[in-house]
Protein backbone atom coordinates (compact mmCIF):
# COMPACT_ATOMS: atom_id res chain seq x y z
CA UNK A 1 0.00 0.00 0.00
CA UNK A 2 1.35 3.54 -0.07
CA UNK A 3 2.77 5.20 2.46
CA UNK A 4 0.33 6.64 5.23
CA UNK A 5 -0.68 10.11 5.08
CA UNK A 6 -1.60 11.60 7.84
CA UNK A 7 -1.74 15.00 9.61
CA UNK A 8 -0.32 15.19 12.67
CA UNK A 9 -0.09 18.24 14.50
CA UNK A 10 2.91 18.24 17.05
CA UNK A 11 1.51 21.28 19.16
CA UNK A 12 -1.56 19.38 19.52
CA UNK A 13 -2.29 18.08 23.70
CA UNK A 14 -3.17 14.95 22.51
CA UNK A 15 0.13 12.64 21.90
CA UNK A 16 1.26 12.00 18.60
CA UNK A 17 0.88 7.73 19.03
CA UNK A 18 -2.95 8.87 20.14
CA UNK A 19 -3.15 10.94 16.70
CA UNK A 20 -2.15 8.35 14.54
CA UNK A 21 -3.86 5.11 16.55
CA UNK A 22 -7.19 7.43 15.56
CA UNK A 23 -6.10 8.43 12.01
CA UNK A 24 -5.38 4.65 11.33
CA UNK A 25 -8.74 3.29 12.99
CA UNK A 26 -10.86 5.56 11.42
CA UNK A 27 -9.43 4.76 7.55
CA UNK A 28 -9.89 1.32 8.43
CA UNK A 29 -13.61 1.84 9.25
CA UNK A 30 -14.47 4.25 6.53
CA UNK A 31 -12.35 1.50 4.48
CA UNK A 32 -10.23 3.98 2.86
CA UNK A 33 -7.38 0.79 3.84
CA UNK A 34 -8.69 -2.11 2.77
CA UNK A 35 -9.67 -5.44 4.48
CA UNK A 36 -6.08 -7.30 4.33
CA UNK A 37 -3.94 -4.48 2.95
CA UNK A 38 -0.74 -4.64 4.77
CA UNK A 39 0.60 -1.49 7.19
CA UNK A 40 3.72 0.21 6.86
CA UNK A 41 6.35 -1.45 8.73
CA UNK A 42 7.55 0.51 11.91
CA UNK A 43 10.24 1.73 10.61
CA UNK A 44 9.25 2.66 7.32
CA UNK A 45 6.34 4.64 8.68
CA UNK A 46 8.91 6.33 11.49
CA UNK A 47 10.89 8.05 8.79
CA UNK A 48 8.26 8.78 7.09
CA UNK A 49 6.09 10.95 9.44
CA UNK A 50 9.52 11.85 11.42
CA UNK A 51 8.62 10.69 14.91
CA UNK A 52 10.07 7.91 16.75
CA UNK A 53 9.38 4.03 16.18
CA UNK A 54 8.10 3.73 19.61
CA UNK A 55 5.18 5.61 18.72
CA UNK A 56 4.43 3.58 15.82
CA UNK A 57 4.68 0.41 17.99
CA UNK A 58 2.11 2.15 20.89
CA UNK A 59 -0.17 3.22 18.28
CA UNK A 60 0.22 -0.52 16.73
CA UNK A 61 -0.20 -2.16 19.50
CA UNK A 62 -3.66 -0.24 20.15
CA UNK A 63 -5.32 -1.14 17.14
CA UNK A 64 -3.88 -4.85 17.51
CA UNK A 65 -5.14 -5.39 20.70
CA UNK A 66 -8.59 -3.53 19.58
CA UNK A 67 -8.72 -5.62 16.61
CA UNK A 68 -8.51 -3.56 13.95
CA UNK A 69 -5.28 -5.15 12.58
CA UNK A 70 -3.82 -8.65 12.89
CA UNK A 71 0.36 -9.34 13.27
CA UNK A 72 1.92 -12.30 11.35
CA UNK A 73 5.26 -13.07 12.89
CA UNK A 74 8.28 -11.65 10.98
CA UNK A 75 5.78 -10.33 8.37
CA UNK A 76 4.21 -7.21 9.34
CA UNK A 77 0.81 -6.00 10.35
CA UNK A 78 -2.32 -6.58 8.03
CA UNK A 79 -6.01 -4.75 8.45
CA UNK A 80 -8.41 -7.59 10.00
CA UNK A 81 -12.04 -7.58 9.11
CA UNK A 82 -14.58 -6.11 11.29
CA UNK A 83 -18.19 -6.10 11.20
CA UNK A 84 -19.77 -2.84 10.82
CA UNK A 85 -19.28 -0.56 14.00
CA UNK A 86 -22.19 2.25 14.53
CA UNK A 87 -19.99 4.64 14.72
CA UNK A 88 -16.75 6.17 14.30
CA UNK A 89 -15.01 7.73 17.30
CA UNK A 90 -14.80 11.83 17.59
CA UNK A 91 -11.79 14.13 19.07
CA UNK A 92 -14.60 16.14 20.56
CA UNK A 93 -16.04 14.92 24.15
CA UNK A 94 -20.11 14.84 24.07
CA UNK A 95 -21.20 17.68 26.84
CA UNK A 96 -22.41 16.41 30.18
CA UNK A 97 -25.66 17.94 31.85
CA UNK A 98 -24.10 18.41 35.40
CA UNK A 99 -26.46 19.20 38.18
CA UNK A 100 -26.30 22.54 39.55
CA UNK A 101 -24.33 22.97 42.51
CA UNK A 102 -26.47 23.12 45.39
CA UNK A 103 -26.31 26.61 47.18
CA UNK A 104 -24.76 27.52 50.34
CA UNK A 105 -25.45 29.64 52.64
CA UNK A 106 -24.49 31.87 55.56
CA UNK A 107 -27.14 30.72 57.43
CA UNK A 108 -29.30 27.87 56.20
CA UNK A 109 -32.16 26.74 57.80
CA UNK A 110 -32.55 23.41 55.98
CA UNK A 111 -35.15 20.91 57.94
CA UNK A 112 -32.92 17.95 57.04
CA UNK A 113 -29.79 19.17 58.80
CA UNK A 114 -28.36 17.99 61.83
CA UNK A 115 -26.15 18.34 65.05
CA UNK A 116 -22.78 17.32 63.97
CA UNK A 117 -20.81 18.25 66.49
CA UNK A 118 -22.31 16.30 69.45
CA UNK A 119 -21.79 12.87 67.27
CA UNK A 120 -20.24 10.52 69.14
CA UNK A 121 -16.91 10.17 67.08
CA UNK A 122 -14.40 8.77 69.68
CA UNK A 123 -17.36 5.33 70.93
CA UNK A 124 -18.15 5.45 66.76
CA UNK A 125 -14.31 4.69 66.14
CA UNK A 126 -14.17 1.95 69.08
CA UNK A 127 -16.79 -0.13 67.47
CA UNK A 128 -15.54 0.32 63.93
CA UNK A 129 -11.76 -0.89 65.00
CA UNK A 130 -13.25 -3.27 67.03
CA UNK A 131 -14.87 -4.68 63.75
CA UNK A 132 -11.80 -4.49 61.18
CA UNK A 133 -9.44 -7.26 62.14
CA UNK A 134 -8.76 -10.62 60.78
CA UNK A 135 -11.54 -11.74 63.10
CA UNK A 136 -14.28 -10.15 61.39
CA UNK A 137 -13.17 -11.72 58.04
CA UNK A 138 -16.23 -13.05 57.49
CA UNK A 139 -18.04 -9.89 56.93
CA UNK A 140 -16.08 -9.47 53.70
CA UNK A 141 -18.36 -12.33 51.90
CA UNK A 142 -22.22 -11.46 51.39
CA UNK A 143 -24.20 -11.22 54.18
CA UNK A 144 -28.04 -12.23 55.27
CA UNK A 145 -30.26 -10.92 52.24
CA UNK A 146 -32.58 -9.22 54.18
CA UNK A 147 -29.63 -7.23 56.52
CA UNK A 148 -27.24 -9.02 59.43
CA UNK A 149 -29.72 -10.60 62.07
CA UNK A 150 -28.18 -8.55 65.09
CA UNK A 151 -28.95 -5.54 63.40
CA UNK A 152 -32.72 -6.69 62.80
CA UNK A 153 -32.74 -8.25 66.14
CA UNK A 154 -31.48 -4.55 68.01
CA UNK A 155 -33.69 -2.44 65.88
CA UNK A 156 -36.68 -5.00 66.66
CA UNK A 157 -35.75 -4.19 70.53
CA UNK A 158 -35.63 -1.03 70.22
CA UNK A 159 -39.10 -0.31 68.10
CA UNK A 160 -41.11 -2.44 71.12
CA UNK A 161 -39.21 -0.23 73.62
CA UNK A 162 -39.33 2.91 71.83
CA UNK A 163 -42.33 2.87 69.55
CA UNK A 164 -44.77 0.07 70.88
CA UNK A 165 -44.06 -2.06 67.48
CA UNK A 166 -44.13 -5.44 68.16
CA UNK A 167 -42.29 -7.45 65.24
CA UNK A 168 -39.91 -10.30 64.83
CA UNK A 169 -36.23 -9.77 63.18
CA UNK A 170 -37.65 -11.81 60.09
CA UNK A 171 -39.99 -8.87 58.89
CA UNK A 172 -37.40 -6.24 58.72
CA UNK A 173 -35.46 -5.40 55.68
CA UNK A 174 -32.33 -2.90 55.84
CA UNK A 175 -31.62 -1.32 53.10
CA UNK A 176 -30.01 1.62 52.03
CA UNK A 177 -32.71 4.75 52.57
CA UNK A 178 -36.12 5.00 51.91
CA UNK A 179 -35.12 5.99 48.10
CA UNK A 180 -34.34 2.34 47.58
CA UNK A 181 -36.64 0.50 50.08
CA UNK A 182 -39.58 2.48 48.99
CA UNK A 183 -39.60 0.67 45.13
CA UNK A 184 -39.27 -2.57 46.74
CA UNK A 185 -42.23 -2.17 48.72
CA UNK A 186 -44.38 -0.93 45.61
CA UNK A 187 -43.44 -4.12 44.07
CA UNK A 188 -45.16 -6.31 46.59
CA UNK A 189 -48.37 -4.34 44.75
CA UNK A 190 -49.75 -5.09 41.47
CA UNK A 191 -49.44 -2.61 39.16
CA UNK A 192 -53.31 -1.12 39.17
CA UNK A 193 -52.85 -0.38 42.90
CA UNK A 194 -53.58 3.27 43.82
CA UNK A 195 -51.58 4.90 46.44
CA UNK A 196 -52.81 7.84 48.14
CA UNK A 197 -49.72 10.57 49.43
CA UNK A 198 -49.86 13.40 51.81
CA UNK A 199 -49.86 16.44 50.19
CA UNK A 200 -48.35 18.66 50.84
CA UNK A 201 -45.56 16.06 51.11
CA UNK A 202 -41.68 14.51 50.92
CA UNK A 203 -41.44 15.64 46.63
CA UNK A 204 -38.73 12.52 46.38
CA UNK A 205 -41.70 10.16 47.54
CA UNK A 206 -43.38 11.58 44.81
CA UNK A 207 -41.24 11.42 41.99
CA UNK A 208 -40.83 7.83 43.42
CA UNK A 209 -44.10 6.48 42.56
CA UNK A 210 -44.35 8.37 39.37
CA UNK A 211 -41.15 6.76 38.28
CA UNK A 212 -42.61 3.63 38.51
CA UNK A 213 -45.92 4.38 37.12
CA UNK A 214 -48.25 4.30 39.69
CA UNK A 215 -51.31 5.99 40.11
CA UNK A 216 -51.09 8.26 42.96
CA UNK A 217 -53.77 10.34 44.55
CA UNK A 218 -52.92 13.66 46.39
CA UNK A 219 -54.59 13.64 49.70
CA UNK A 220 -54.91 17.16 51.71
CA UNK A 221 -53.71 17.66 55.07
CA UNK A 222 -54.81 19.81 58.18
CA UNK A 223 -53.66 20.70 61.88
CA UNK A 224 -54.70 17.04 62.78
CA UNK A 225 -52.88 15.58 59.25
CA UNK A 226 -54.34 13.66 56.88
CA UNK A 227 -57.70 13.98 56.15
CA UNK A 228 -58.89 10.59 55.96
CA UNK A 229 -62.80 11.66 54.87
CA UNK A 230 -60.82 12.72 51.41
CA UNK A 231 -58.45 9.36 51.57
CA UNK A 232 -62.05 7.03 51.86
CA UNK A 233 -62.98 9.06 48.51
CA UNK A 234 -60.62 7.73 46.34
CA UNK A 235 -59.58 4.30 44.64
CA UNK A 236 -56.86 4.22 46.66
CA UNK A 237 -55.77 0.97 48.06
CA UNK A 238 -52.40 2.21 49.86
CA UNK A 239 -51.68 5.35 51.71
CA UNK A 240 -48.05 6.61 52.68
CA UNK A 241 -48.41 8.83 55.51
CA UNK A 242 -46.08 9.92 58.15
CA UNK A 243 -48.19 10.54 61.47
CA UNK A 244 -45.77 10.90 63.99
CA UNK A 245 -44.18 14.41 62.74
CA UNK A 246 -45.89 15.26 59.14
CA UNK A 247 -43.68 16.12 56.61
CA UNK A 248 -43.72 19.36 55.97
CA UNK A 249 -46.04 21.00 57.84
CA UNK A 250 -45.06 19.09 61.30
CA UNK A 251 -49.12 18.24 62.59
CA UNK A 252 -48.88 15.25 64.49
CA UNK A 253 -51.80 12.62 63.17
CA UNK A 254 -55.03 13.06 65.79
CA UNK A 255 -55.48 10.05 67.75
CA UNK A 256 -59.24 9.98 65.76
CA UNK A 257 -57.71 9.68 62.41
CA UNK A 258 -55.42 7.22 63.48
CA UNK A 259 -58.63 5.37 64.17
CA UNK A 260 -60.22 6.36 61.28
CA UNK A 261 -56.99 4.98 58.95
CA UNK A 262 -57.01 2.18 60.43
CA UNK A 263 -61.01 1.19 59.97
CA UNK A 264 -59.98 2.59 56.58
CA UNK A 265 -57.20 -0.25 56.00
CA UNK A 266 -59.45 -3.02 57.39
CA UNK A 267 -62.48 -2.67 55.09
CA UNK A 268 -60.60 -4.26 52.58
CA UNK A 269 -57.75 -7.20 52.30
CA UNK A 270 -55.80 -4.94 49.52
CA UNK A 271 -55.56 -2.05 51.53
CA UNK A 272 -52.73 -0.95 53.34
CA UNK A 273 -50.96 1.77 54.94
CA UNK A 274 -47.18 3.05 54.68
CA UNK A 275 -46.10 4.35 57.94
CA UNK A 276 -43.15 6.64 57.82
CA UNK A 277 -42.49 7.06 61.19
CA UNK A 278 -40.15 10.44 60.90
CA UNK A 279 -38.96 12.36 63.27
CA UNK A 280 -40.35 10.48 65.69
CA UNK A 281 -37.53 10.30 68.07
CA UNK A 282 -37.76 14.06 69.08
CA UNK A 283 -41.05 14.97 70.92
CA UNK A 284 -41.39 18.51 72.57
CA UNK A 285 -44.99 18.83 74.41
CA UNK A 286 -46.36 15.53 76.29
CA UNK A 287 -45.86 11.95 76.14
CA UNK A 288 -44.28 9.94 73.12
CA UNK A 289 -46.65 9.09 70.93
CA UNK A 290 -46.89 5.25 70.05
CA UNK A 291 -46.50 4.32 66.59
CA UNK A 292 -49.49 3.79 64.39
CA UNK A 293 -48.06 -0.13 63.93
CA UNK A 294 -48.08 -0.05 67.41
CA UNK A 295 -52.35 0.47 67.58
CA UNK A 296 -52.81 -2.08 64.75
CA UNK A 297 -54.60 -5.35 65.38
CA UNK A 298 -54.99 -6.10 61.58
CA UNK A 299 -52.01 -6.44 60.25
CA UNK A 300 -52.30 -3.49 57.78
CA UNK A 301 -49.59 -1.10 58.51
CA UNK A 302 -46.26 -1.80 56.91
CA UNK A 303 -43.77 0.17 59.31
CA UNK A 304 -40.79 2.30 57.45
CA UNK A 305 -37.71 4.39 59.28
CA UNK A 306 -34.50 5.68 58.91
CA UNK A 307 -31.11 6.09 61.39
CA UNK A 308 -30.93 9.79 58.93
CA UNK A 309 -31.88 11.93 62.16
CA UNK A 310 -31.04 10.09 64.96
CA UNK A 311 -27.50 8.92 63.86
CA UNK A 312 -25.99 10.61 60.11
CA UNK A 313 -27.46 11.15 56.71
CA UNK A 314 -24.56 9.48 55.17
CA UNK A 315 -25.11 6.07 56.92
CA UNK A 316 -27.64 5.26 54.57
CA UNK A 317 -29.18 2.45 56.95
CA UNK A 318 -32.94 2.59 56.41
CA UNK A 319 -35.32 -0.33 56.88
CA UNK A 320 -39.01 -1.51 56.99
CA UNK A 321 -41.57 -3.75 58.79
CA UNK A 322 -43.40 -6.28 56.71
CA UNK A 323 -46.94 -7.73 57.72
CA UNK A 324 -47.29 -11.57 57.73
CA UNK A 325 -48.73 -11.69 54.41
CA UNK A 326 -46.65 -9.23 52.74
CA UNK A 327 -43.32 -11.33 54.14
CA UNK A 328 -44.43 -14.08 52.26
CA UNK A 329 -44.68 -12.26 48.99
CA UNK A 330 -41.08 -10.35 49.76
CA UNK A 331 -39.67 -13.68 49.62
CA UNK A 332 -41.37 -14.48 46.12
CA UNK A 333 -40.66 -11.36 44.49
CA UNK A 334 -37.19 -10.84 46.14
CA UNK A 335 -35.70 -14.28 46.34
CA UNK A 336 -32.98 -13.24 44.42
CA UNK A 337 -32.13 -9.75 46.76
CA UNK A 338 -28.74 -8.65 48.36
CA UNK A 339 -29.01 -6.05 50.62
CA UNK A 340 -27.42 -2.95 49.33
CA UNK A 341 -26.21 -1.71 53.45
CA UNK A 342 -22.46 -3.14 53.64
CA UNK A 343 -22.23 -5.85 56.35
CA UNK A 344 -19.68 -3.85 58.37
CA UNK A 345 -21.75 -1.08 58.56
CA UNK A 346 -24.64 -3.24 60.18
CA UNK A 347 -22.60 -4.49 62.43
CA UNK A 348 -21.19 -1.14 63.91
CA UNK A 349 -24.78 0.08 64.25
CA UNK A 350 -25.94 -3.12 65.84
CA UNK A 351 -23.03 -3.14 68.52
CA UNK A 352 -23.90 0.73 68.72
CA UNK A 353 -27.29 -0.30 70.46
CA UNK A 354 -26.76 -3.54 71.42
CA UNK A 355 -24.11 -2.12 74.11
CA UNK A 356 -26.58 1.01 74.89
CA UNK A 357 -25.23 3.93 73.17
CA UNK A 358 -27.63 4.19 70.91
CA UNK A 359 -30.64 5.11 73.70
CA UNK A 360 -27.39 7.45 75.04
CA UNK A 361 -26.94 9.41 71.71
CA UNK A 362 -30.83 9.61 71.42
CA UNK A 363 -31.46 10.68 74.59
CA UNK A 364 -28.12 13.70 74.45
CA UNK A 365 -29.65 15.01 71.53
CA UNK A 366 -33.18 15.09 72.97
CA UNK A 367 -32.09 17.79 75.14
CA UNK A 368 -29.72 19.28 72.91
CA UNK A 369 -32.58 19.63 70.20
CA UNK A 370 -35.25 20.83 72.83
CA UNK A 371 -32.71 23.33 74.23
CA UNK A 372 -32.51 24.86 70.16
CA UNK A 373 -36.42 24.29 69.77
CA UNK A 374 -37.13 26.29 72.71
CA UNK A 375 -34.91 29.30 72.01
CA UNK A 376 -35.82 29.29 68.33
CA UNK A 377 -39.77 29.61 69.53
CA UNK A 378 -38.77 31.80 72.04
CA UNK A 379 -37.32 34.28 69.77
CA UNK A 380 -40.19 33.66 67.26
CA UNK A 381 -42.15 35.25 69.96
CA UNK A 382 -40.72 38.70 69.40
CA UNK A 383 -42.25 38.81 65.97
CA UNK A 384 -45.65 37.11 66.53
CA UNK A 385 -47.37 40.27 65.32
CA UNK A 386 -46.00 39.44 61.68
CA UNK A 387 -45.87 35.50 62.07
CA UNK A 388 -47.61 32.32 63.08
CA UNK A 389 -45.34 28.86 63.69
CA UNK A 390 -47.12 25.52 63.80
CA UNK A 391 -46.06 22.02 64.04
CA UNK A 392 -43.69 23.09 66.84
CA UNK A 393 -44.27 19.76 68.94
CA UNK A 394 -42.03 17.32 67.42
CA UNK A 395 -39.38 16.94 64.74
CA UNK A 396 -36.12 19.16 63.57
CA UNK A 397 -38.33 22.02 61.59
CA UNK A 398 -41.60 24.39 62.49
CA UNK A 399 -43.33 25.54 60.11
CA UNK A 400 -43.61 29.46 59.91
CA UNK A 401 -46.09 31.41 58.53
CA UNK A 402 -45.47 34.72 57.31
CA UNK A 403 -47.91 37.82 57.29
CA UNK A 404 -46.60 40.01 54.56
CA UNK A 405 -46.85 42.31 51.47
CA UNK A 406 -44.73 39.95 49.25
CA UNK A 407 -45.65 36.67 48.19
CA UNK A 408 -43.56 33.39 49.41
CA UNK A 409 -41.29 33.32 46.35
CA UNK A 410 -40.08 37.04 46.66
CA UNK A 411 -39.54 36.52 50.67
CA UNK A 412 -37.18 33.12 49.58
CA UNK A 413 -35.08 35.48 47.52
CA UNK A 414 -34.79 38.56 50.05
CA UNK A 415 -33.34 35.74 51.78
CA UNK A 416 -31.50 34.40 49.49
CA UNK A 417 -29.93 37.77 48.58
CA UNK A 418 -29.07 38.59 52.62
CA UNK A 419 -27.31 34.50 52.27
CA UNK A 420 -29.95 32.88 54.06
CA UNK A 421 -31.39 29.30 52.82
CA UNK A 422 -35.42 29.10 53.86
CA UNK A 423 -37.46 26.34 52.09
CA UNK A 424 -41.01 27.20 50.85
CA UNK A 425 -44.04 25.16 51.72
CA UNK A 426 -44.89 25.29 48.11
CA UNK A 427 -41.98 23.61 47.09
CA UNK A 428 -43.59 20.68 48.64
CA UNK A 429 -46.73 20.36 47.38
CA UNK A 430 -47.93 17.56 44.75
CA UNK A 431 -49.76 19.88 43.04
CA UNK A 432 -47.53 22.56 42.84
CA UNK A 433 -49.99 25.36 44.10
CA UNK A 434 -48.75 28.04 46.33
CA UNK A 435 -50.66 29.46 48.88
CA UNK A 436 -51.55 33.39 48.75
CA UNK A 437 -50.16 33.41 52.98
CA UNK A 438 -46.31 32.50 52.56
CA UNK A 439 -44.97 29.78 54.61
CA UNK A 440 -41.51 28.53 54.83
CA UNK A 441 -40.02 25.97 56.93
CA UNK A 442 -37.45 26.38 59.39
CA UNK A 443 -35.07 23.38 60.26
CA UNK A 444 -33.08 24.33 63.53
CA UNK A 445 -31.16 21.10 64.04
CA UNK A 446 -28.44 22.16 62.01
CA UNK A 447 -27.96 25.65 63.98
CA UNK A 448 -25.82 26.31 66.75
CA UNK A 449 -27.66 27.13 69.37
CA UNK A 450 -25.49 30.61 70.50
CA UNK A 451 -26.77 31.23 66.74
CA UNK A 452 -30.25 30.79 66.44
CA UNK A 453 -30.97 34.57 67.93
CA UNK A 454 -29.10 36.13 65.79
CA UNK A 455 -30.22 34.06 62.77
CA UNK A 456 -33.48 35.13 63.43
CA UNK A 457 -33.03 38.58 63.76
CA UNK A 458 -30.86 38.36 60.17
CA UNK A 459 -33.95 36.42 58.99
CA UNK A 460 -36.31 39.19 59.95
CA UNK A 461 -34.50 42.11 59.29
CA UNK A 462 -33.86 41.27 55.12
CA UNK A 463 -37.38 41.18 55.31
CA UNK A 464 -38.40 44.02 56.95
CA UNK A 465 -40.48 42.77 60.02
CA UNK A 466 -39.88 44.68 63.49
CA UNK A 467 -40.16 43.00 66.50
CA UNK A 468 -43.76 43.36 68.20
CA UNK A 469 -44.05 46.77 69.41
CA UNK A 470 -41.30 48.23 67.48
CA UNK A 471 -42.10 50.83 64.45
CA UNK A 472 -42.23 49.34 60.95
CA UNK A 473 -39.06 49.45 58.76
CA UNK A 474 -39.13 50.55 55.33
CA UNK A 475 -39.33 47.40 53.15
CA UNK A 476 -36.21 45.76 51.30
CA UNK A 477 -35.53 45.93 48.00
CA UNK A 478 -35.92 43.06 45.77
CA UNK A 479 -32.85 43.04 43.11
CA UNK A 480 -34.05 41.50 39.39
CA UNK A 481 -35.11 37.49 38.94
Amino acid sequence: MDMLLFQLERDNDKPLYDQLYNGIKEAIISKKITVGEKLPSKRKLADFLNISQTTIEIAYAQLLAEGYIMSKSRIGYFVEEIDELPYIQQDTVASINEHPKKKSYKIDFNPGSIDIDAFPFQTWRKYAKELFDDTSKELLLTGEPQGELSLRTEIANYLYQSRGVVCHPEQIVIGSGTEQLLPMILRLFSEDTGFALENPGYPAVHRMFSQHKRKVYPIAVDEEGIIIHDLEKTNANVVYITPSHQFPTGAVLSATRRAQALNWAAQSTSRYIIEDDYDSEFRYAGKPIPALHALDRNDKVIYMSTFTKSLMPSLRVAYFVLPPKLLATYNDVFNYYSSTVPRFDQHIVANFMGDGHFAKHLNRMRKIYRKKHDKLTSILEKYSSSINITGEQAGMHILLEVQHTFSEKQLQQLASQAEIGIYPLSAYRLDHYESSQAKFLLGFGGIPVQAIESSIEQLMDCWSIQKNGVGTKPTSKLKSL
